[in-house]
């Protein structure tokens, strides 16, 4: 990595989704400039964000060393990591059967894990209307997710053969475990792994870029912030 390499924007909330982002670059030493998403306050859907993430959605990054060296934004966070990855030769197998590997849990953490115990999240402690039966079905659900990857990582120190993007996405997700009513005890494969993920610098680093002390929100009591986060619109 050249001295003068540009540095990578990156447009980030400290959510298990822009952690995902952080803690790559920081394991790929690469310089970037973090800019923050208030995303309670809808900074998500401001024409120049969307500009570069159609979908009003961080994380997102504008690599200006992007193909043929001219600049690519790139949204979805798992798009930014296999880019990442593919460019700088890291974190992805170059093989097929072990790139495949890594792309199902990737795929895995994406389609399930993250949705699911999002809405976990959602119906547990924002919902304003306490629905039993919907808190109940994320419950379980999250709860399943979690023996799926305890299952995994019976005998592997790393979910998809060496250390790679797919741990990198799911750690963050791992994080706010007991709001999501989760005893890591039941899963104690996914507990030692997460206490080595939480060992590695960069994953310390990644995860620790807050938010300004003036911009930090308490959702459960935000209900402005509540409305544009969960109603999808700006205020």
């Amino acid at each position: 990595m050249s001295d003068t390499a540009k540095p990578i924007d990156l447009y980030y909330w400290p959510t298990p989704n822009g952690w995902k982002i952080s803690i790559l670059l920081e394991e790929l030493g690469l310089p970037y400039d973090v800019h923050f998403v208030r995303i309670g306050k809808g900074d998500q859907f401001k024409p120049e964000f969307l500009a570069i993430s159609p979908n009003n959605k961080m994380p997102a990054i504008v690599d200006p060393d992007g193909p043929d060296g001219t600049p690519i934004a790139i949204f979805e966070s798992g798009a930014i990591m296999l880019y990442l990855a593919r460019k700088h030769g890291r974190f992805l197998p170059a093989d097929e059967r072990g790139r495949v590997e890594v792309e199902k849990w990737l795929m895995w953490q994406m389609g399930g894990f993250g949705p699911m115990l999002g809405q976990n999240h959602h119906f547990s402690q924002y919902a304003p209307e306490k629905i039993p039966y919907a808190i109940m079905r994320y419950r379980d659900e999250t709860h399943r997710l979690y023996g799926v990857l305890d299952r995994q990582l019976e005998g592997k120190e790393w979910v998809a053969g060496d250390y790679s993007i797919a741990d990198m996405a799911i750690v963050g997700w791992v994080k706010p475990y007991e709001r999501q009513g989760i005893d890591l005890a039941e899963f104690p494969n996914v507990k030692a792994w997460y206490e080595r993920m939480l060992a590695r610098p960069a994953v310390e680093k990644g995860m620790a870029i807050a938010a300004p002390p003036e911009e930090q929100m308490n959702l459960a009591d935000d209900k402005e912030a509540q409305k544009v986060l969960f109603n999808q619109r700006a205020r």
